[in-house]
């Protein structure tokens, strides 16, 4: 009697389709990618270095369309147009690096995921570094001409003395805000795909979301102004049911 010992194709469980890493392998990982982090900012800084101050000139031209003509902004200590530059070039620099910053996010990450999850490599870096850039530019051409407006107007009885250092951490703050408000997305991405969110809870939650979108946008913009505040809120609650589309096609599915 013959018998049939052909052997069954292997399919890897979900538990086997997970790469196992011991403690120490993820601190190694992690060190890997933060090096590899370091290097492209620090590249990037240098490429920037090179357009350091025709990127402060266009950084600060909401301010100086609303301030009176003729007037620049001024620096108090000899060495803080120098600073000044190294500072552009560095959060250029972070913007420039982002695509390589978010790959070794992902590549970080990705052990923990199942291997079909893995093809979402490409995806989640163009969507990410896309999303991040849109919402800088955002942040530099809706919220920053509206606000350096107001304050520039509240102030206008006053002789004013605006200086580099203080315009530029204002206005990095609302540009790179802007851009970090934008990965909402990829963040519920993340969050569906662990199962932590479900496309339900999501709309279960969206009146608290409309309302924190209106407290950080008056955070960020910190003006009584309405207009600029909903300027930045409205895309803050579309950005949320965009995630909420993100869950329900992307997210982790609950057996029914």
């Amino acid at each position: 009697m013959s018998s049939d010992t052909t052997a069954a194709p292997f399919v890897p469980t979900p538990e086997e389709d997970l790469p196992k890493m011991s403690f120490l392998d993820h601190l190694e990982e992690l060190r890997k990618r933060l090096i590899v982090s370091g290097i492209a900012i620090v590249v990037a800084f240098f490429v920037c270095w090179n357009f350091a101050e025709r990127i402060y000139g266009w950084l600060q031209e909401p301010l100086i369309r609303v301030l009176p003509p003729g007037d620049k902004l001024a620096f108090t200590r000899l060495t803080a147009p120098f600073f000044l530059y190294m500072k552009v070039a560095f959060y250029a620099g972070l913007f420039l690096a982002a695509p390589v910053i978010l790959l070794q996010v992902w590549l970080f990450i990705s052990p923990g995921l199942y291997r079909k999850e893995r093809r979402y490599a490409l995806p989640f870096i163009f969507f990410a570094s896309a999303f991040f850039i849109l919402g800088g530019l955002f942040g530099f051409k809706i919220i920053l001409p509206g606000t350096c407006m107001f304050f520039v107007e509240t102030g206008r009885q006053f002789k004013q003395m605006i200086t580099i250092d203080d315009y530029f951490s204002f206005a990095s703050m609302i540009v790179l805000s802007a851009g970090l408000i934008f990965e909402t997305p990829i963040l519920i991405f993340f969050l569906a795909r662990l199962g932590i969110v479900t496309p339900a809870f999501l709309m279960q939650k969206f009146k608290y979301a409309v309302v924190l979108s209106f407290i950080v946008a008056a955070v960020i913009t910190p003006t009584p102004d309405m207009v600029t505040q909903t300027a930045l809120a409205v895309p803050m609650i579309l950005l949320y049911l965009v995630g909420v589309a993100v869950a329900y096609f992307f997210g982790k599915k609950v057996p029914a």
